[in-house]
């Protein structure tokens, strides 16, 4: 029988280190929750004026990569989902 691939998050830790990251940032990587989430989808739309449709994909690839991999909810994430401008 052949091994289980390991989970993406299982990954992050090597390839931060791979890449001479400081530990404090592998911390910020592996341990982000709903608020840095929050904060990464405002910085996505207020800072580098990503269209509506792109944050939310955003927003959809973080919560499959928690539920998923993490097999846990990200609590009072749906606020967050931005508004779609009328054509």
């Amino acid at each position: 029988m052949e091994p289980r691939p390991r989970k993406l998050l299982d990954q992050v830790p090597d390839a931060i280190r791979v890449k001479h990251y400081s530990y404090s940032t592998e911390k910020t990587y592996v341990y982000m929750g709903t608020a840095e989430v929050t904060q990464f989808l405002t910085h996505l739309a207020v800072s580098e004026h990503v269209a509506a449709t792109n944050q939310n994909q955003a927003l959809n690839a973080i919560v499959f990569l928690y539920r998923i991999d993490l097999q846990q909810e990200l609590v009072g994430i749906d606020g967050v989902r931005a508004k779609q401008s009328a054509p």
